[in-house]
């Protein structure tokens, strides 16, 4: 969810306070999740596409990360309104799609995208160390916050070793197919893979205790909330404001 692609920038979104940012992303989901409105959802949608175009990120590249994500979603498309109780809109044999289903489709789509997008603005523009100080100033817990930082720091190393093994299967001939042969290889393949992680955490772990790691992190960004901050901050929750207010003003 959080792409390094996106940490580099100068617009006024990298630059805002990563704390307000973890606020205001902990009250959009908040209020998308608890809403049912379509029409708010859609309002959350767009206010996360202005945060996109104002921190001016790669279209392309979020379109492809969204990509992946509404691929599940369609998998919604294609059970939900077809299984959802209501008034039947389209029938063709025992398939019966329902009005409420569509809606409920709907406002599931709405919602994944308005929150992924949010993130990709507003987490992805932090640098991880931000991050990580500005969990610790909201009191999460000490591991909590060492294994985000870990499984964001290693995702991609094991990515680059799941690759590493792919391709050495390959050079001996191995080709995918739906085969009993096939899906023993694929076993063996992610079971070297968790051995392989095994070793490097080991690894790491001496590495870390060999340069004085005594389960303390010490970070040495320093956080301060500036007028602009503070000014953005106040428009969001106005925003946000404005989406609670829809919610139960047009019914839809």
């Amino acid at each position: 969810m959080i792409a390094v692609e996106f940490n580099s920038g100068e617009s006024f979104i990298h630059r805002l306070d990563p704390r307000l940012k973890i606020i205001i992303l902990v009250m959009l989901a908040s209020v998308t999740a608890a809403g049912s409105n379509i029409f708010m959802l859609a309002q959350a949608l767009g206010f996360s596409v202005l945060l996109i175009l104002a921190a001016g990120l790669d279209i392309r590249e979020v379109f492809r990360r969204l990509t992946l994500m509404n691929v599940f979603i369609a998998g919604i498309w294609l059970l939900v309104p077809f299984t959802y109780p209501g008034e039947v809109l389209w029938e063709i044999g025992p398939l019966q799609m329902t009005a409420a289903g569509l809606a409920y489709a709907l406002r599931i789509t709405l919602r994944s995208n308005a929150v992924m997008l949010a993130v990709f603005a507003l987490l992805s523009t932090s640098s991880v160390s931000s991050l990580m100080q500005s969990f610790a100033y909201f009191h999460l817990p000490k591991k909590l916050i060492y294994l985000f930082f870990f499984v964001y720091r290693y995702i991609f190393v094991l990515g680059d070793e799941f690759g590493s093994l792919q391709n050495s299967i390959r050079a001996r001939g191995f080709k995918s197919t739906t085969s009993l042969h096939s899906y023993r290889i694929y076993a063996f393949l992610i079971g070297m893979l968790l051995v392989r992680s095994y070793e490097r955490s080991t690894r790491v772990y001496r590495a870390m205790l060999a340069r004085g790691f005594k389960g303390e992190f010490y970070v040495k960004d320093e956080l301060k909330i500036s007028s602009n901050d503070l000014l953005a901050f106040s428009f969001s929750i106005l925003f946000l404001g404005l989406f609670f207010v829809l919610e139960y003003i047009v019914a839809i």
